[in-house]
């Protein structure tokens, strides 16, 4: 398997002091990578910036221009929890390049699939300002750059970070060459993603309630998600990975496990080969706690090269009694998506 991996040092140079999304996270994936042998399999591709008009495709002129002048100035907060330092703006165009990059390579047949270990995250940004520690829509810039550039006719975006991309169905809410699909705790931060936001028909979102855990995304994956994915037939898979449903995380209430993770991979992948050609483009959101992070992502990694499950060195939560019944959801999203 050819398997990519964008990264670069200059993704640390976004500062966001005390806060849970610091460059401490990709120092802990990159360690864990080496650490487990898997860093030296991997294609390294170098992120270039993305350029204005890049960003201009699926933001307003006054949102990139905003970032750019808070950033010249030193920086500010955009919000109580989305940070802009003196050099945020910069790191910004290449996080947004990093994933257009690794769609190029994969697109170009350079890589079968590719994963941007990206930083600020992207699918909080929405068409006309930065939320939620995101300040563009790296999945978006990507995903428009697919469309107009590369002439994908059919682009799927899936994201299982455990927060909604509102700004990712904001932006394509109206796009049919587009597809979402986000499966998210509800209720949790930024309240949307309800299974009555469909756009123009092109979104499906997935609310799963709290406590959340391996079972409940198989049979969400198996039952709503693989099957509305292929009826779609897309070109390419683009996905939001968020690390944050795992039940170690402090900003959510879900019941993920390492293994957790590797299974939705697992599945994912499979629905690009019977898709796409297995063209897969990954970037990084959400996920805070070090630990299950570098884990999450290491399982990732494993799937896309077709290694064996490693042990997962967290195991399940201590207290996975509370897992809901969802099958009156089931229920639900099968009649709004016609799958009955």
């Amino acid at each position: 398997m050819t398997v990519g991996v964008v990264y670069s040092p200059v993704f640390l140079e976004h500062d966001t002091g005390e806060h849970p999304e610091s460059p401490l996270r990709l120092e802990a994936v990159v360690q864990k990578l080496q650490e487990t042998g898997l860093w030296d399999n991997l294609v390294h591709v170098a992120p270039p910036p993305a350029s204005v008009d890049d960003l201009l495709r699926v933001h307003t002129g006054r949102h990139v221009d905003y970032i750019r002048c808070l950033s010249e100035v030193g920086g500010g907060r955009v919000d109580a929890e989305t940070i802009v330092s003196s050099r945020s703006y910069d790191v910004a165009l290449f996080a947004a390049g990093g994933v257009k990059r690794g769609l190029e390579a994969v697109v170009n047949g350079d890589l079968v699939s590719a994963f941007a270990l990206v930083r600020p995250p992207g699918h909080h940004a929405t068409r006309d300002g930065a939320m939620g520690f995101c300040l563009f829509n790296n999945i978006a810039v990507a995903a428009a750059y697919a469309l107009d550039t590369l002439k994908i006719g059919r682009v799927l975006i899936l994201d299982f970070d455990v927060h909604h991309g509102n700004g990712t169905q904001d932006i394509f809410a109206r796009e049919p060459r587009v597809s979402y699909i986000s499966v998210h705790q509800s209720p949790l931060y930024p309240g949307s993603g309800a299974i009555h936001e469909r756009g123009a028909g092109n979104i499906f979102n997935i609310p799963l309630p709290p406590f959340s855990g391996d079972d409940e995304y198989a049979r969400v994956y198996d039952e709503i998600v693989v099957p509305v994915a292929s009826r779609l037939k897309p070109e390419i898979i683009l996905v939001s990975a968020g690390f944050d449903g795992h039940w170690r995380e402090s900003l959510a209430s879900m019941s993920l496990t390492i293994k957790g993770y590797a299974d939705i991979m697992r599945r994912i992948n499979a629905l690009a080969k019977a898709s796409c050609g297995g063209r897969i483009v990954i970037a990084l959101e959400g996920g805070y706690d070090l630990a299950a992070l570098s884990g999450g992502i290491r399982a990732v990694f494993d799937v896309l090269l077709g290694n064996a499950d490693a042990p997962d060195p967290l195991g399940p939560s201590r207290e996975n009694d509370n897992a809901p019944d969802i099958d009156p959801l089931l229920m639900r999203l099968k009649e709004s998506f016609d799958l009955t």
